[in-house]
């Protein structure tokens, strides 16, 4: 997938660029809205994320041009103004969603999934049981199995298996665990993904000839059922 950044913040561009990269994305950058607006209006992009407050050109003209270009690619409008009124404006100038800074990666890489799934017609939240091969997780039972074999897990490794069974077969970055199961918004420069994933893989794949966790050198972590 590849997505436009159009951000003059070049730390949050940055910060935003990078976790998509590990993410799996083609990432595009642009730190005014001219520039920006010449690569939206050029170029094929999956997604656009935009800063409402540019130089040259702002966000909202940049939306309006697009949708006034007969170009509907989805676009998420970043900005530190969040009142009702600064929201409601942005997605009435044509953008698809509008995420107020500061926020956290993971909620901007779940809103940008979003944006692309929406055709989808069971929603995440109707799910109540994950399956990756013969791994099972139940969410109201809070149970896992494995074939016909039960798993005791702890809470921190259930959230660790939930979110890596909602995203099968994907490259699951440091990033975005530390954010979705830590609720860090920065690397901690500790050992503690490595811990508990290495307790995870143990338990899920110890006794199995078929291993599902697999680690993804620099990258991160992929559950997958592969022969």
């Amino acid at each position: 997938m590849r997505i436009l950044i159009i951000e003059d913040d070049q730390e949050v561009a940055g910060f935003v660029k990078s976790g998509l990269e590990q993410a799996g994305y083609v990432v595009d950058q642009a730190d005014n809205g001219k520039d920006g607006l010449f690569l939206a209006t050029t170029e094929s992009y999956d997604g656009i994320v935009v800063d409402r407050m540019l130089p040259a050109v702002d966000g909202l003209t940049i939306v309006r041009t697009l949708r006034a270009s007969d170009i509907t690619t989805p676009v998420l409008i970043l900005s530190a103004l969040g009142e009702v009124d600064d929201r409601v404006a942005g997605l009435k100038a044509g953008g698809d969603d509008y995420l107020v800074k500061p926020f956290s990666f993971i909620e901007l890489q779940a809103r940008i999934e979003a944006l692309q799934r929406r055709s989808r017609s069971v929603p995440d939240a109707a799910v109540t049981t994950l399956a990756v091969g013969d791994l099972t997780l139940d969410l109201l039972r809070r149970q896992v199995t494995r074939g016909v074999h039960d798993i005791d897990l702890q809470p921190r490794e259930f959230q660790l298996l939930e979110y890596l069974m909602r995203h099968p077969g994907q490259v699951v970055t440091r990033t975005m665990l530390l954010e979705a199961v830590w609720g860090y918004h920065f690397d901690p420069q500790t050992n503690v993904i490595d811990v508990h994933m290495s307790r995870l893989r143990s338990k899920i794949d110890r006794d199995f000839s078929l291993p599902l966790l697999h680690t993804v050198r620099g990258a991160g972590y992929r559950l997958e059922a592969t022969s």
